[in-house]
């Protein structure tokens, strides 16, 4: 697929190369066209080495090749990245004065302009004019993320991360919907992994659990605009590019860590295997043999409730129950008192979160695989909805109907 890729005079830009390296990871052909302004930032030679292809930002460039028309006529996909406030203006008044302009008013392929830009900008009654002009004449533009913009502000502004406009760019090419990112300035705080609660220096009670599954939550919400935060107990998979990562590992701290990030937090999702149990004492030594050959033992107190503590903090605010949406996991075995889903609707009722996503485990089941088979259960009394296949795409199907109930109770302005 042949792609150019805009990039617009914003701090923001040097993120870009990212973009550009999906692109071309993914076998595309891609022409990056440069503001004058955005070179103050990232130099032509940057896009030129990795793209494999010359790089200008003037129509007297190659003038014999009349690139300010051909490069429109024969691009599959244009992305600006990012699209500053100014470059936004001149594309909804149909400016042509470099390049860029000249290539977005001859493009006949879909057309993507991911905004990067200072929260009152971007918010400002000119600039949601100019998104409504582009919108109306069938240009996808997305919603930029909320998070940490230039110096000490935060706010909706900042640019998508590369990962999220990729598949943004991708599902836009497909034509399907989700290009519009249906988490895009939400922040989605996901646990993952397993806690490890010490018995000495040396020793632990742990579980199999791997990581895998909230790893891939995180890649599959980030992928549809959110802001993530991961809270990362022991995993064997590193962490993906493009999250907040807060290590933890025993209960104590993973409740600490996720009472704190559900303060801003549009989603909590608590997919980490947390130790129901710890050993009352830490010894300082290692536990040795004794000579007597006595066994030791090991006196176990409960933890804490993390899952019943951030319900109950979400329905305890101002705001109150339905402003925040939890998600609970539950790795269930039958037994003589139940099934998996009579354990787990119990569960459900008993914890008081909105959505519970159900797992049969076992030692050769969901605990370090790479498949899954999940049943949706919601508090709402809404069909129990199945999802199976790689961890990949069961976090895909999670993460949509998520998306789904968010916007359902609390949709954006």
């Amino acid at each position: 697929m042949r792609i150019v890729l805009g990039v617009g005079g914003g701090i923001a830009a040097y993120k870009v190369a990212s973009l550009l390296r999906l692109f071309t990871e993914a076998g595309h052909n891609v022409t990056v066209i440069p503001t004058e302004a955005s070179t103050r930032f990232v130099g032509t030679a940057t896009w030129e080495a990795l793209s494999g292809n010359p790089v200008s930002n003037s129509v007297f460039h190659d003038v014999h090749q009349v690139n300010h028309v051909r490069l429109g006529h024969e691009a599959d996909l244009v992305v600006v990245a990012p699209a500053t406030a100014d470059l936004l203006a001149k594309a909804a008044t149909g400016q042509a004065g470099d390049l860029l302009t000249n290539t977005l008013l001859m493009a006949h392929g879909p057309v993507l302009f991911a905004p990067a830009m200072h929260t009152e900008m971007w918010q400002h009654a000119a600039t949601r004019a100019n998104v409504e002009t582009l919108r109306g004449r069938g240009a996808a533009v997305l919603e930029p993320a909320t998070g940490r913009l230039t110096g000490a502000d935060s706010g909706p502004g900042r640019l998508p991360e590369p990962e999220a406009i990729f598949a943004a760019a991708m599902a836009l090419v497909e034509g399907r919907q989700d290009f519009q990112l249906p988490l895009a300035g939400r922040t989605i705080t996901i646990s993952a992994g397993g806690t490890r609660e010490p018995l000495d220096p040396v020793r632990f009670l742990g579980n199999r659990s791997s990581g895998k599954q909230g790893v891939a939550l995180a890649v599959a919400a980030r992928n549809a605009g959110a802001n993530v935060r991961l809270l990362a107990a022991h995993m064997e998979v590193p962490p993906p590019a493009g999250v907040e990562v807060v290590q933890v590992e025993t209960a104590l701290q993973l409740r600490e860590a996720a009472l704190a990030a559900a303060a801003d937090s549009d989603v909590v999702i608590m997919s980490a295997a947390v130790a129901d149990f710890r050993p009352a004492e830490v010894s300082d030594t290692k536990i040795k043999k004794r000579d007597d050959r006595t066994d030791p033992v090991i006196t176990l107190v409960r933890n804490p409730d993390i899952l019943l503590e951030l319900v109950e903090l979400r329905n305890s605010t101002v705001r109150g129950e339905g402003h925040q949406l939890i998600v609970g996991f539950a790795a269930e075995t039958g037994d003589s008192d139940g099934d998996v889903l009579a354990h787990a609707e119990a569960k459900l009722q008993r914890k008081g979160c909105d959505l519970l996503v159900v797992n049969h485990v076992g030692t050769d089941k969901v605990f370090g695989q790479d498949t899954t088979s999940v049943v949706i259960l919601a508090r709402s009394g809404s069909d129990p909805q199945e999802a199976s296949g790689t961890k990949t795409e069961v976090s895909a199907a999670i993460i949509s109907r998520i998306a789904f109930e968010l916007n359902a109770v609390s949709p954006r302005a």
